[in-house]
């Protein structure tokens, strides 16, 4: 296509986006409402999948507390008979001196309260490294087997949970966005029925003339990826600044809890600046098309 002949198409399609200016405000409006509830469905469903992922990274081990009464050759014995087990990566061996050390530091400005314990009363442990967080049930009923093992630390409840919250996020936030999508799509499709009806005496001329389909389909397709781009990025403003004010509430508020589980903005914007220009423009063009290819008979 030749730039004059692209220069055309666009002009038709603002002049036409200005006659239908009601509908076409309506259309923007809708693009940008659908895709601004999408965008909140999106930060949702990346932090809640982040936060999933994080949470297996960090329960994907398993830890055993040994009895006291052990010495070094049954500690390091029953070391080497945990490593064996299917399904275990790696061990990794905390001290009960470590332990209170790991203790002070989690405890951060409230340390000194452990400086009043008389005895170290924490026991020695393995920390266990699974391959596959699925296999853990698997581990733990062979550590169940095994003497010198006074207590088994394992965070199946806190996954399971996580998981079924993350998949629920992910299956109502997929039936939401095809809703919103389909809603859009059936306002833009109107907007263009609009203006093809208050055209068609104007196009009946054009294929007179000789214009040829796809030369009278072009400025009504622009016409749509205009509105749905024009929704995308006002959207794109709004989710990008509710979001950066969450962002630092959250960071504020809860810092020490969610300041690294949270997406930053940056990131954030990284991953929907994509999908909103997409989905604005295609869902505008694919407006366009259903209008077209019903209403137009050329």
């Amino acid at each position: 296509m030749k730039i004059r002949t692209m220069g055309y198409m666009i002009k038709q399609s603002l002049i036409s986006i200005w006659r239908n200016r009601g509908m076409s405000i309506a259309s923007i409006t809708s693009v940008m409402a659908s895709l601004t509830i999408l965008g909140v469905i999106i930060t949702i469903v990346l932090n809640v999948n982040n936060i999933s992922e994080m949470a297996k990274m960090q329960f994907d081990t398993i830890q055993v507390f040994l009895v006291d009464e052990l010495d070094n050759e049954q500690i390091n014995k029953l070391g080497q008979d945990i490593g064996e087990i299917n399904g275990v990566r790696f061990i990794d061996y905390e001290t009960k001196k470590e332990a209170l050390e790991r203790m002070k530091e989690q405890w951060g400005d409230k340390a000194y309260l452990l400086e009043v314990l008389e005895e170290n009363t924490l026991p020695n442990s393995y920390i266990i490294h699974l391959e596959n967080i699925e296999i853990a049930d698997n581990v733990v009923q062979s550590l169940n087997d095994m003497e010198g093992i006074e207590e088994i630390k394992y965070h199946k409840e806190i996954l399971e949970t996580m998981m079924g919250i993350a998949n629920f996020v992910r299956t109502v936030g997929l039936v939401l966005i095809v809703i919103l999508i389909l809603i859009t799509m059936f306002i833009i499709a109107n907007t263009i029925k609009i203006t093809l009806n208050s055209r068609r005496q104007e196009i009946n001329i054009m294929k007179y003339v000789g214009a040829t389909n796809w030369f009278i389909r072009w400025p009504f397709l622009m016409e749509g990826i205009i509105l749905g781009l024009m929704g995308s990025i006002i959207s794109l403003g709004i989710v990008y600044f509710g979001y950066e004010y969450t962002f630092n509430l959250i960071n504020s508020q809860f810092n020490m809890v969610m300041n690294v589980r949270v997406i930053s903005v940056n990131e954030m914007m990284n991953r929907t600046l994509p999908i909103f220009i997409v989905l604005g423009t295609g869902v505008g063009a694919l407006g366009s098309i259903l209008s077209l290819r019903k209403y137009l008979r050329v």
